[in-house]
C-alpha cells in the first residue's frame, strides 16, 4: 500500500492541474446539485419492529386521511387573574381563533376546547388543537405566520397565549461558536505549521470536502428521506477529519523535506507514509458510522451513512488534493523547523537540539509508567461515575429554553390539565377478527380505567369500519418518568390478555411510547454494535500493527474514554453542572440516540489517534530501536501534530454546542469532551505508559498470524527500498555517461 500511495502522491503533484480541476468539477456538479434540489425536510422517525410504529402504521391504514404524520399545534390560552375561560369575552376571543385557524390552507382540523373538552377543572386554561395536513417541517412559511398572526390576536384580548407542538418546529441553526471553532483551528494551524499558507491548505481543503459531502447531501435529501440534522452532523465530523488528515499529510511532508527530499519526492513520501496511517484512520471512522445500521433505525443508518461518506472524501482530499497544492505552494511551504519571516522565521535559535515537548513528556512517561497508568485510569473513572445515572428519552416542548412559546405552552398545559397531559398515550385497539369490536373497545377502557396513575381514559373512537378505534390515556406522571413508563408496559400487559380472550389486539403508541421504545430498542441493539464495530476494527489495527496486545489496549483506552465522555455528557446535560457555561437552559434525560451515536463517532476518532501516533512508534521500533526509546522517537515526531489535530477537532465540535438544536448541542458537547479525554489521557498518558510497561511484548504476534496476515506496509519499509533502487539507478546512468 504504502507504494501505491507514494506513487499516487507523486502523480497528484505532478499532475496537480488535473488533479485541481477534477476536485473543483466535483464541488461545482455537487453545488449544481444541492442548488436545484428540495429544501431538505425533517426526516420521517420510525422505528422498524417496535409496537409503537407498529400501531402508528395502523393508524395509517386503518383512518385513511387522517394525517398521522401531519404536524399538530396546540394554542394554549390562560385568562386574566380573577377570570375564568369560560367568561362570555373570553369565551368569544378564543372561538375567533378557532375560526381563524379554521381557514388556513394547509389545516385539517381545529378542535374547539368549549365542545371538545379541552378547558381545565378550575376553568384558568384552555386548548384548541390544530392538525396540518403535511409534516412540521414541510409547513408553509405563511402557515406558521398565520398560526403566530392568530396567538396575537387573542393576546390582544387581554388573554395569555402560548403555542405548543411541531408546527413551529424550525430548520436548525449553528450559530456563529461554528465559525469561532475554525477560527480556533486556523490559529492552531498557524503555530503548528509555522506558516500562515501551510496553515491554510488543510482548511482549504477540508473545506473543499465538507462543501462536496453536504451539497450532496443536500442534493440527495429529498430523495433519500434525509433529515436537517444529517448535513450539520456530516458537516461536523467531515469537517474535523478533514482538517485533521490534511494536517498529517502537510506535516510529514514538512518532515521530509527538512531530511532533504525533492518537493516532488517528498510529496510521495509523506502520502505513502502519514497517508497509509489516513486510510486505516478513515477506515475505522467509516466503519464505526456505517456500522450504526445494525441498530435498524433508518434516521440513524442515513445519519451515519452520510457522515462516513463524508469522511471518505476527506480521505480522498489528503491523498490527492493535498499533494496537488503543495505543488502550487512550492517553495513557500518550508521544511519542518523553519518558520515564515512574518512568525519570526530567520532569527538565530538559542538551543539549536532542545528537545521538543513531545520528547521530554515522552521521557517522563517511560521513568514512571505506572504512576501514570494508574492516575489516567483512576481520573477517567471519577469522570465516568455520572454515567451510573444516565436517563434516556426523546426531547419535547418540556425540554425546550423556558424563553421559547413551545416551554411556555407546555408548562400552562401542566398547570392545568396535570403533568401527565403533555405525555399522552395513544392506544389502537385492532378488533377486525372479533365477532363484537365495540364490546372489545369497551372491555379496553375499561381495564386501562382500572389501572393505576391514569388520570382520564376517553371514550374508544373507531373508524368508519367499525372494525379499529382508538383511545386516549392521560397519565398520572410526566411523560419521561418511570412511572409513566410502567404504565406503558401495564397497558400492554393487559393487551395481551384481551388478545388471549377475544383475538384483538391492543397496541400502545403515541411520543412517550415511541421514546420507550426507541430507549429499548437502543439499549438491546449497543452490546452487538459494539461486538461488530470494535472487532472489525480490532482486526483492522492488528493487520496495521501487526501486534496482538496494541490493538486490544487500543479498544480498553476507548471504553474508558467513552464512558468517561458519557459521564460529562450526563453531569452537564442531565444534573446541571456547567449549564450555564455550557448554554443548557433546561436539564432533562440524555437523547436515546446519545449513547450508540457517541460510541460509534468517537471509536472512529479514537482509532484515528491511536494509528497516528503508535505507526510512528512501530516505525520506529521496525527500524531497530528498544521499545522505550522507539516510544520517545515516535512522540517526538508525532505528539506535536497529534496534540494540535485534538485541539482542532476539540474546537469544530464545540462550536457546534451554539445550535439551536439540542441534539446537535449535545452530540457537539460530547464529541468534543470524547476527544478532549481520548487524546490527552488515554493516548497522550495510558497508551506510551502501556507500551513502556509492555516492552517488547508489546508486539508480540503470532508467528502462524504473522504469515497469514497481509503486510499493508504503514510505516513505509518498502519506500525505503524502493528509494534505494531509484538511487542504484541513477548511478548505473552516471557510469554509462561517464
Amino acid at each position: 500500500m504504502a507504494t501505491f500511495l507514494y506513487r499516487l502522491g507523486r502523480f497528484s503533484f505532478r499532475k496537480r492541474h488535473v488533479v485541481a480541476l477534477f476536485w473543483v468539477a466535483l464541488l461545482a456538479l455537487a453545488g449544481a446539485g444541492a442548488a436545484g434540489a428540495p429544501a431538505a425536510g425533517n426526516s420521517s422517525f420510525s422505528i422498524p419492529g417496535t409496537e409503537a410504529q407498529k400501531a402508528f402504521d395502523l393508524l395509517d391504514e386503518r383512518f385513511p386521511g387522517a394525517s398521522a404524520d401531519g404536524a399538530t399545534a396546540r394554542v394554549v390560552f390562560k385568562a386574566p387573574d380573577d377570570q375564568k375561560m369560560t367568561d362570555p369575552g373570553n369565551k368569544a376571543a378564543v372561538q375567533d381563533t378557532v375560526d381563524e385557524l379554521s381557514g388556513g390552507a394547509e389545516v385539517t382540523q381545529v378542535t374547539d376546547p368549549y365542545q371538545g373538552g379541552g378547558v381545565s377543572q378550575d376553568g384558568t386554561v384552555a386548548y384548541a388543537s390544530v392538525t396540518y395536513e403535511v409534516p412540521g417541517m414541510e409547513l408553509e412559511e405563511s402557515s406558521r405566520e398565520a398560526l403566530k398572526a392568530a396567538a396575537e390576536d387573542a393576546r390582544d384580548s387581554g388573554l395569555t397565549v402560548e403555542i405548543g407542538g411541531d408546527a413551529l418546529q424550525a430548520v436548525p441553526e449553528t450559530g456563529s461558536a461554528e465559525i469561532i471553532g475554525i477560527g480556533v483551528a486556523a490559529v492552531v494551524l498557524v503555530i503548528t505549521l509555522g506558516s500562515l499558507l501551510a496553515a491554510g491548505l488543510p482548511l482549504l481543503t477540508a473545506i473543499v470536502g465538507v462543501g462536496i459531502g453536504v451539497a450532496t447531501i443536500t442534493a440527495l435529501a429529498s430523495t433519500l428521506d434525509l433529515g436537517s440534522t444529517t448535513s450539520i452532523l456530516a458537516s461536523m465530523i467531515g469537517l474535523a477529519v478533514g482538517i485533521d488528515y490534511a494536517l498529517f499529510v502537510v506535516s510529514r511532508y514538512r518532515a521530509e523535506l527538512a531530511e532533504g527530499r525533492e518537493r516532488e519526492e517528498a510529496a510521495g513520501r509523506a502520502v505513502g507514509t502519514a497517508g497509509s496511517a489516513v486510510v486505516f484512520a478513515g477506515l475505522t471512522v467509516v466503519i464505526a458510522l456505517v456500522g450504526l445500521s445494525v441498530v435498524n433505525i433508518p434516521m440513524l443508518t442515513k445519519m451515519g451513512i452520510a457522515a462516513a461518506g463524508t469522511v471518505a472524501v476527506a480521505v480522498l482530499i489528503a491523498l490527492t488534493l493535498i499533494p496537488a497544492v503543495l505543488g502550487y505552494a512550492g517553495r513557500r511551504v518550508r521544511p519542518a523547523g523553519e518558520k515564515s519571516k512574518l512568525l519570526g522565521g530567520g532569527r538565530a535559535k538559542d538551543k539549536a537540539d532542545k528537545p521538543n515537548m513531545g520528547t521530554r513528556w515522552a521521557s517522563f512517561v517511560v521513568r514512571r509508567p505506572l504512576a501514570v497508568l494508574l492516575l489516567g485510569v483512576v481520573g477517567l473513572g471519577a469522570a465516568a461515575v455520572p454515567a451510573g445515572s444516565l436517563e434516556l428519552g426523546l426531547p419535547d416542548d418540556g425540554s425546550q429554553p423556558t424563553s421559547t412559546t413551545q416551554r411556555r405552552a407546555y408548562d400552562l398545559l401542566s398547570e392545568g390539565f396535570g403533568p401527565g397531559f403533555n405525555g399522552p398515550l395513544v392506544v389502537v385497539v385492532d378488533a377486525q377478527g372479533s365477532d363484537d369490536p365495540q364490546a372489545v373497545f369497551q372491555q379496553a377502557g375499561d381495564e386501562i380505567k382500572a389501572l393505576g396513575n391514569v388520570v382520564n381514559v376517553a371514550p374508544a373512537a373507531p373508524n368508519k369500519a367499525g372494525d379499529t378505534a382508538t383511545i386516549a390515556v392521560i397519565p398520572d406522571a410526566k411523560p419521561s418518568s418511570a412511572a409513566t413508563e410502567d404504565l406503558v408496559h401495564d397497558i400492554r400487559a393487559a393487551g395481551a390478555d384481551i388478545k388471549d380472550g377475544t383475538g384483538a389486539e391492543v397496541l400502545v403508541t403515541g411520543a412517550t411510547a415511541m421514546n420507550i421504545d426507541v430507549s429499548q430498542k437502543l439499549n438491546d441493539a449497543l452490546v452487538p454494535y459494539l461486538v461488530l464495530v470494535v472487532g472489525l476494527a480490532f482486526l483492522l489495527l492488528i493487520v496495521v500493527f501487526r501486534s496482538i496486545l496494541v490493538p486490544l489496549k487500543a479498544a480498553l483506552g476507548f471504553l474508558l474514554s467513552v464512558l468517561a465522555a458519557l459521564g460529562a455528557v450526563v453531569a452537564v446535560y442531565q444534573w446541571g453542572w456547567l449549564s450555564g457555561l455550557m448554554g443548557v437552559e433546561e436539564t432533562g434525560p440524555i437523547m436515546s440516540m446519545m449513547p450508540i451515536f457517541m460510541v460509534g463517532v468517537v471509536f472512529g476518532l479514537a482509532m484515528d489517534y491511536e494509528v497516528f501516533l503508535v505507526t510512528r512508534i512501530r516505525e520506529a521500533h521496525v527500524h531497530g530501536e528498544k521499545p522505550a526509546q522507539a516510544v520517545v522517537t515516535g512522540f517526538r515526531y508525532s505528539a506535536r501534530v497529534v496534540t494540535a489535530a485534538a485541539v482542532i477537532m476539540i474546537a469544530v465540535f464545540s462550536g457546534f454546542i451554539g445550535s439551536s438544536d439540542s441534539m446537535v448541542k449535545m452530540i457537539g458537547f460530547g464529541l468534543a469532551i470524547a476527544v478532549l479525554f481520548d487524546a490527552f489521557v488515554v493516548r497522550m498518558a495510558i497508551v506510551p505508559a502501556v507500551l513502556a510497561l509492555l516492552g517488547a511484548k508489546a508486539w508480540w504476534l503470532p508467528k502462524w498470524m504473522d504469515r497469514a496476515l497481509p503486510n499493508v506496509d504503514v510505516e513505509g519499509e518498502s519506500l525505503a527500498a524502493h528509494a534505494g533502487a531509484a538511487d542504484k539507478d541513477d548511478e548505473d546512468k552516471e557510469l554509462v555517461r561517464a
